[in-house]
């Protein structure tokens, strides 16, 4: 089960997300499903369409299971199965 205590080593693909801090203005506020994820970016569903954000440069709240919980993407910089702690 998804807490925020967690949520950094749990699968973040499915989750709802919202960017709400960034270096780059522009992208604060834009909410999305997470579609995908590399070691350096998230794939989101936005109304606009499926658009990448960097993970380092950002801070992301991420829905889960009727929690929230907010987090530095540096934090998230890793591929997940590295994040997950699972050997490939």
């Amino acid at each position: 089960m998804i807490t925020r205590d967690n949520i950094a080593s749990h699968e973040l693909i499915g989750l709802q997300a919202q960017i709400v801090e960034s270096n780059n203005k522009h992208i604060v506020g834009l909410t999305g499903k997470i579609m995908d994820e590399t070691k350096f970016m998230f794939a989101l569903n936005t109304q606009k369409g499926l658009k990448r954000f960097p993970k380092n440069s950002t801070h992301w709240k991420f829905v889960f299971n009727g929690g929230q919980a907010i987090m530095d993407g540096t934090k998230l910089t890793k591929r997940s199965y590295e994040r997950m702690g699972v050997r490939a």
